[in-house]
């Protein structure tokens, strides 16, 4: 599998994904959920190619990690359609997943075997595979809390709150085994569970802030205004932890996790 073949899969995916999410609000619930399966699974396959041919998990590299954003994406669309019955939410995911395999359309990166002696950890694919996870449903999260902002003006019923409580405490479940991943992985190459390097203190500080979101809501379950913007601020954090680091100079200067 080569990178040249990216726009092929993906061009292919988001056609079931686009299609799946058309027939979402024809209330076409199993053609739905058929279309968008394939999908990911057209686009499963070419990670698991890349995965075969670098002899490594396509996780290195932000265009690496982009691709298991754009899979999880819709992977936590059709999980919440098929809870909640949400039509919009397939829409949403299959354009934002289209951002983000653009971005790697746009902005090919370098895809070669060579994974440095740090990243050869049996924990690194773990803790970036389960990251990437929690990664897709608190951004889901975040969509939810965006839709009743701005289309619901805040006039919210209890079982849309609880969607987006369920898939918080779900996101900061696997947030948080990615960050005991991440730190038995630390400890095993640096010889220490926790560095305060710059992208441990934003990890510490995204987690901080869901669990901030969580305890507000339980302590003032009908300030759902406020809630809401605590959930989107604790996302602009977690791209602040995904990405944002690198563009910061005493990050590049200093951090392992900038390469």
């Amino acid at each position: 599998m080569t990178w040249d073949l990216f726009i092929w899969f993906a061009a292919v995916a988001v056609l079931f994904w686009a299609a799946g999410a058309v027939l979402a609000w024809k209330d076409r619930r199993a053609l739905t959920l058929a279309l968008t399966s394939v999908g990911l699974l057209v686009f499963f396959a070419f990670i698991l190619g890349m995965w075969i041919s670098l002899e490594r998990p396509p996780l290195r590299t932000q265009g690496e990690t982009r691709l298991w954003y754009s899979f999880f994406l819709p992977l936590c669309g059709i999980i919440v359609y098929s809870r909640w019955r949400y039509k919009w939410i397939l829409s949403f995911t299959t354009v934002l997943a289209l951002v983000f395999i653009c971005v790697n359309l746009f902005k090919p990166e370098i895809h070669n075997k060579t994974l440095m002696p740090a990243l050869q950890s049996a924990w690194f694919a773990p803790h970036v595979i389960v990251y990437m996870l929690s990664y897709a449903l608190l951004g889901a999260a975040t969509l939810m809390a965006i839709y009743l902002l701005v289309f619901r003006k805040g006039q919210v019923t209890a079982d849309e709150m609880l969607m987006a409580d369920n898939l918080v405490y779900v996101g900061i479940a696997f947030l948080t085994f990615g960050m005991l991943f991440g730190a038995l992985w630390a400890k095993q190459v640096w010889g220490t569970y926790w560095g305060w390097d710059p992208k441990e203190t934003w990890a510490a500080i995204t987690w901080l802030c869901y669990l901030v979101y969580i305890h507000f809501r339980l302590a003032r379950p009908k300030d759902i205004r406020p809630a809401l913007w605590i959930l989107i601020f604790a996302y602009v954090c977690l791209q602040m932890c995904w990405w944002g680091i690198n563009y910061l100079q005493a990050a590049r200067a200093t951090s392992v996790h900038v390469y």
